[in-house]
Order: structure tokens, then sequence, then C-alpha cells
């Protein structure tokens, strides 16, 4: 079984906190950090990277609902809202779009088990995600910064845009040197900086 590294639970109630540790711990949890309030929980989701929010509404300073919209848009963490059966449905409409999964209480641990996996997923996926953008980020980073020396090189050494482009090229196939290096060290040269 697959461990969950980091799981946030924020129940107003002692018993439900108990509750919910126990049923993370029998998943393999390792790492189960509680609070008691939305407040609390707020300032907690800067300190760590959670894989799965569990919030047990009502909350002793706010209802939770809102509480678990802001944890899906500002965590990568998949997000569990627990709520009274009766308005499951009303609230689901409210956090769904922020791909928040709602459970009905009184809690079938099956039921809830199957969504903390599917929280999970879904956190894997938002970080699959989160790391490709890194990826695509960096190398537009890198076009920019290849870009800006061609410039330096078109303004400085009077070179032709395909001129430029073959030197960057060859320059850093001779040094062996990414694009990016040759880049800064064209810029530190002409712009006095990168």
């Amino acid at each position: 079984m697959r461990t969950l590294p980091g799981a946030l639970i924020v129940s107003s109630g002692e018993k439900g906190r108990d509750m919910l540790c126990g049923v993370l711990t029998d998943m393999g949890a390792g790492d189960i950090s509680t609070v008691t309030s939305g407040a609390e929980a707020r300032r907690g989701f800067a300190d760590a990277d959670w894989q799965v929010i569990l919030i047990n509404t009502p909350l002793s300073d706010e209802f939770g609902h809102e509480l678990a919209v802001f944890a899906a848009g500002s965590t990568g963490a998949g997000v569990v809202l627990l709520v009274k059966a009766e308005m499951a449905d009303e609230v689901a409409v409210r956090v769904e779009d922020a791909g928040v999964f709602v459970v009905p209480k009184p809690l079938n641990r099956a039921l809830l088990f199957g969504a903390v996996k599917l929280a999970q997923a879904a956190n894997r996926r938002i970080m699959g995600l989160q790391r490709q953008n890194n990826i695509l980020q960096q190398k537009i980073d890198d076009i920019r910064l290849v870009d800006r020396a061609k410039c330096a090189l078109i303004q400085y050494r009077l070179l032709t845009e395909p001129e430029a482009h073959k030197y960057i090229e060859r320059e850093a196939m001779d040094s062996r040197r990414t694009r990016r290096e040759v880049a800064q060290a064209i810029l530190r040269m002409y712009e006095g900086g990168c």
C-alpha cells in the first residue's frame, strides 16, 4: 500500500479528529497534522506541502466550505469535505468546481477511504502538472534569454538574426555549455549582466 506523506485534518471536535486520524493511520499515513479552526488551517497551508486535507464541518470559526475551496485553489492537496448528509448535495454544488470531494456524515468508512484515495490521485495529478509547468516555464525563460543574447549580438556585433542564432549554437557546442549559459555570457559581456 502506498503511504500518505502529508495529511491535514481540520476538525473542531476532538472525537472527529481522533476518528479521522484513525482512518488515515489505517491507510498508512505517516505525517498527520490536526488543527481546530479555519484560521489555523489557512496558516498551516503555507507551512507544509499537504497531499490530502480533510475538513470536518462545521468548524468553530466558519462552516468550512469556503476553507475547502481556498485549500483546493492555493495548495496542490486533494481536499475532502465532510458534511451532514442532508446538506451534502447543496454544499457539493458550491465546491465541486474547485475539485473538492464531499463525503456525507455520518461517515461510511469505505466511502471515506475511497474519497481519500481519490484525493490522493488528484494530488498526484496536480503535482505532475506542476512539474510539467515548471519545465515548460524554464524552457520559455531559456528562449527569452537566448533571444535577448541574439539581440545583443545583432546590436553590438552587427550580425543578422540567423548569424546570431548560429553563433550561439556553435559556441554552445564548441564549449560544451548549454545555450542558456552561452546567452548569459553574451549578456554579461554586452549588457553587464543578465
